[in-house]
């Protein structure tokens, strides 16, 4: 991803990753050690205060860690991932000291972990002033489209000049012919250290989508997610459904009972949709709609039926509640045993809306290169949509979930999938 800042003098030092390590070492590490001394340096070479220290150090790393990987992707607001990065740090440090019972002082690692949050809240905030990112534009090709990204101060190049020093990077189209002089000027750029991005990268890297204008050589390439990986994450993913089975069957029940005293039907709504490859899989809900007007008629009718209205009179007060709170998804652990589905991936659609995407989208069929998922990158990042339009920004967000098919996507998307339960984003 994309990995360049654009800082003032002043703060450029305060903003590189080694200050901001020390000054959590200290802080966080040292000061608590010496305070749980009193300020005394011998006392800490004791067996005990080394095991702590080192325990605070492995948490306060770990938590840097985790939070550089999540907010490494589009739209991540960097405050926001704080507070999860660090308590999970923290909390696995605390669980090895549990589980090889080693001596350790919950008021300590109390104490190191406000300050670690207590530093990092901090330095976010000095580094939001710095952090607005200065490109330059080479003229020509399809670079203008790039003018429609807000959050970036865009300098639209009329001529070749220096001055490397004011830009984060060069962005170019490289596919058009620019003539000798901007060739020239490109190619002192990066001999100066300058980056230089092609403009469909910088614009993946801003906005989270990829966008597929014609087929090239890198099209089935990039669009290939790892098999290696896809393998891993369809095993975790058989793993996780059956360690979760048991334990939501109770919650299930009584969803089911819900269902039930609020209108006559069936409890389960069972859907032909589109699935890994194109093939149709059975996608397994609770019934949120009622149940008269659950099944469509006509086969025109049938496409209409498909898709969900803001404030659809078809929903019931459960059924509501359901759909804000994803709980209507919970029976797809049931496709995920079944090997159809995976916990993250583009949401299936039913199959009168596939055809009709696949018809007036031409690259929408790529979206079936992985499995799909109860949760993914374009419903935390844009909810529930019905045109075209919305769908072609939605296929966006898919195609880019898998150019960078990882784990550290998938625990993003996680993470942002409990604050949409929570929220209720997206939900209708």
């Amino acid at each position: 991803m994309l990995d360049v800042l654009s800082a003032r003098p002043d703060l450029r030092c305060a903003m590189r990753l080694r200050y901001h390590l020390l000054g959590g070492l200290l802080l966080c590490v040292l000061f608590p050690a010496l305070l749980r001394n009193g300020f005394n340096l011998p006392p800490m070479l004791y067996p005990a205060d080394v095991k702590m220290t080192v325990g605070a150090l492995s948490a306060l790393l770990g938590g840097y860690y985790l939070h550089r990987r999540l907010v490494g992707f589009p739209g991540v607001s960097a405050s926001s991932y704080i507070l999860p990065a660090f308590t999970t740090s923290f909390a696995a440090v605390i669980v090895v000291f549990f589980f090889f019972r080693l001596e350790y002082s919950r008021q300590d690692f109390l104490l190191s972990y406000s300050l670690a949050l207590v530093w990092a809240y901090a330095h976010t905030a000095i580094g939001r002033r710095a952090q607005t990112l200065r490109l330059a534009v080479v003229p020509g090709g399809a670079a203008k489209t790039l003018e429609q990204i807000r959050g970036v101060s865009w300098d639209w190049l009329k001529e070749p000049e220096a001055g490397w020093h004011r830009w984060d990077g060069i962005v170019v189209d490289l596919r058009a012919d620019h003539g000798a002089d901007w060739t020239r000027f490109i190619a002192r750029a990066a001999l100066a250290g300058v980056p230089v991005y092609h403009f469909k990268r910088i614009r993946e890297s801003l906005t989270g989508r990829v966008e597929i204008e014609h087929l090239s050589e890198n099209t089935f390439g990039s669009l290939n997610p790892n098999r290696l990986y896809f393998r891993l994450k369809h095993a975790a993913d058989f793993v996780v459904a059956l360690l979760v089975f048991l334990p939501a069957l109770p919650l299930a029940a009584l969803i089911a009972l819900a269902i039930r005293l609020d209108t006559p039907g069936p409890v389960f709504f069972v859907q032909p949709r589109l699935g890994h490859r194109g093939r149709v899989i059975r996608v397994v809900k609770f019934r949120t709609m009622r149940h008269e007007e659950a099944q469509a008629i006509s086969l025109e009718e049938r496409r209409e039926h498909a898709r969900t209205l803001p404030h659809d009179r078809r929903i019931t007060p459960v059924g509501k509640w359901l759909r804000r709170t994803r709980l209507d998804e919970l029976p797809q652990i049931i496709n995920i045993l079944r090997g159809e589905m995976s916990w993250i991936g583009p949401r299936p659609e039913a199959l009168p809306l596939s055809a009709h995407y696949d018809d007036e989208i031409a690259f929408y069929s790529y979206r079936h290169i992985v499995r799909p998922g109860i949760t993914g990158w374009a419903q935390v990042n844009q909810g529930h949509v019905t045109t075209v339009d919305s769908v072609r920004d939605k296929l966006g967000l898919d195609l880019y979930y898998i150019a960078y098919f990882s784990n550290w996507l998938d625990v993003l998307i996680a993470l942002r999938t409990l604050r949409t339960i929570v929220t209720g984003f997206g939900a209708r």
